[in-house]
């Protein structure tokens, strides 16, 4: 059973995760607009945010490297499914679709991760917790402007349900506490193989690479490249993944899924605040039908549904 403290603690971890993921967008913008690729400013991400985490992982594992032996399934399963999966099926969904369209399906994985929780432990959601998802579903179709501009491709579609599902295996796979690695560990073990794999899909040519040693224009002002890459390496993966794994084994993989929805309000308020993109009556509107959503949702969560913690079979890949 979840005590008090290790909820209260696991979310803030949760929000503190999702804000630092949600200055990604703000960080690769500058990027981008400077002629990086999508794919080149991910993969230069986790593969830096990986390198940064490599010394206190290392130290964590001390005396204890069969638990990276034992748990090189899911390591392998995070970082092809949750890490590198998941960025490159949203990758070429926004080749077909339009952004807030691929980001709804994206973001649908949070529905895949009740059905899994569900399907696989039993844990049936309360009525109080499916009106939660359906309420904070709908909040997000709000905040990310779905109907305007909506562009729908069938291809376009298949690649953001597998996004979709990049998403949920993030939540599920971290949610395994029964002799799994520290958080941190498991970050850099995710980030380092979800780096590979994005490397050799542009090696490949599976997505195109672009960078630029120009620089760029952060919040209004001109910086070096380094600035934006820094941010996303440091604060918007390594800190954002460590923290997110810590926060799901003290949650759940069900609520901190909801819980990691913030990260689109995060994103809509960084924009506002560092690119002057203010967000509409009705993206404050969805904010608001976001956050009672995750309300309910945790209203709704009986103490035994909180922690999945079923041990991830280390010689499948999900």
């Amino acid at each position: 059973m979840l005590d008090r403290r290790a909820g209260l603690t696991g979310l803030l971890l949760a929000l503190a995760s999702a804000a630092a993921f949600g200055t990604s967008g703000v960080f690769a913008t500058a990027l981008l607009d400077a002629g990086w690729s999508a794919a080149a400013a991910v993969t230069v991400r986790v593969g830096l945010a990986a390198l940064v985490l490599t010394v206190p992982a290392v130290l964590q594992l001390r005396g204890r490297w069969h638990l990276l032996r034992s748990n090189v399934g899911s390591v392998l399963a995070f970082g092809l499914l949750a890490v590198a999966g998941c960025q490159l099926a949203y990758f070429l969904a926004v080749g077909r679709l339009s952004v807030g369209v691929a980001l709804l399906l994206e973001y649908s994985g949070v529905v895949l991760v009740v059905l899994w929780t569900w399907l696989r432990h039993g844990q049936r959601p309360s009525p109080v917790t499916a009106t939660g998802v359906a309420v904070a579903v709908v909040g997000l179709v709000l905040v990310l402007d779905v109907v305007r501009g909506a562009q729908i491709d069938p291809l376009g579609v298949v690649w953001g349900l597998l996004a979709a599902v990049g998403l949920a295996s993030y939540f599920v796979i971290s949610a395994r506490s029964d002799g799994a690695l520290p958080p941190l560990v498991s970050a850099w073990g995710g980030l380092g193989v979800g780096a590979v794999a994005l490397g050799l899909a542009a090696a490949v040519g599976l997505v195109p690479w672009r960078t630029s040693a120009a620089d760029v224009e952060l919040a209004g002002a001109q910086v070096t490249w380094l600035v934006p890459v820094l941010g996303l390496a440091l604060l918007a993966a390594a800190f954002a993944y460590a923290t997110g794994v810590a926060a799901i084994r003290r949650l759940g993989s069900r609520l901190s899924s909801f819980v990691g929805l913030t990260e689109v309000l995060f994103a809509v308020l960084f924009a506002a605040l560092l690119l002057g993109q203010e967000p509409g009556p009705v993206q404050l509107l969805g904010g608001v039908v976001v956050l009672a959503g995750i309300v309910l949702v945790r209203a709704g969560e009986r103490p035994a549904a909180v922690v999945d913690v079923d041990p991830v079979p280390e010689t499948v890949v999900r």
